[in-house]
């Protein structure tokens, strides 16, 4: 995405082959233009009738999708008031949509600082509690999950996918469906941002990430809660020091 563009494109845009749909275009659309700041909270929205020639939509179309972003908390709709941006304390970022929305504008420091605060205090828990009730299937879908990342050497995508079947083995492993929940949306988003930093872009680099998550997998198969949890803080620290690095101006330098 340009991100020198005022908002989204709102051409039509696709997504798993398919078109998408006028509604989900608004919403993604208008939900980025305040997760961007382009909207700030306590802002009016557009006027309907700007509103209509900038998605080139029915007024019931695009009065559907608002009703959308006020149930997700980003509109408050008040009589003789209008229709206002909330105070960011409303957006709930455990929505898998909301979250997606967020990573696709851009995940700046401050973000993926956020977000590798929550993985480190929820995913070695999912570890622990993966070493401690994992079944004989739980650690079949792991190891397929592995190995898959072992066939990946060239799509960054691909590998992304094994490596979120992996993550959320081990989040179904952990027996805990609050923890498997919140795990898959946050390792659902990590894969639409997948490319800031992918392992398959050099051998070594591809071959130390799978051992790091095949430590993961080992120490669960043994029943180690400790070894577990501190494996899989390893490789959240691991992959979160490695963007940080390339993201700064020396690192951006380099590359």
């Amino acid at each position: 995405m340009d991100m020198s563009s005022p908002h989204p494109s709102t051409a039509p845009a696709r997504a798993s082959g398919h078109v998408v749909s006028a509604h989900d275009q608004i919403v993604r659309a208008l939900a980025q233009d305040i997760l961007s700041g382009t909207l700030a909270p306590g802002d009016k929205l557009p006027m309907e009738a700007d509103l209509l020639v900038r998605f080139g939509v029915s007024r019931t179309a695009l009065r559907e999708a608002l009703k959308t972003l006020s149930a997700k908390g980003f509109l408050s709709v008040k009589t003789r008031v209008g229709t206002r941006v909330t105070d960011s304390v409303h957006w709930n970022f455990f929505d898998k949509e909301v979250l997606v929305w967020r990573v696709a504008i851009g995940m700046d420091a401050e973000f993926r600082r956020h977000l590798a605060e929550v993985r480190r205090s929820l995913e070695p828990t999912a570890a622990a509690l993966a070493a401690k009730h994992r079944t004989a299937a739980d650690l079949a879908a792991m190891q397929a999950a592995l190995d898959w990342m072992r066939r990946e050497h060239a799509s960054a995508q691909e590998f992304a996918r094994a490596d979120l079947a992996l993550h959320l083995a081990i989040g179904a492993a952990s027996q805990n469906p609050m923890i498997r929940s919140v795990a898959g949306v946050i390792e659902t988003a990590l894969l639409e941002a997948f490319t800031l930093s992918p392992p398959t872009r050099a051998a070594d680099l591809h071959h130390d990430t799978v051992e790091a998550h095949a430590r993961i997998v080992e120490r669960i198969g043994a029943g180690d809660e400790a070894g577990a949890a501190q494996a899989m803080l390893a490789v959240i620290d691991a992959g979160y020091q490695r963007v940080e690095a390339e993201q700064s101006p020396a690192g951006k330098s380099a590359n």
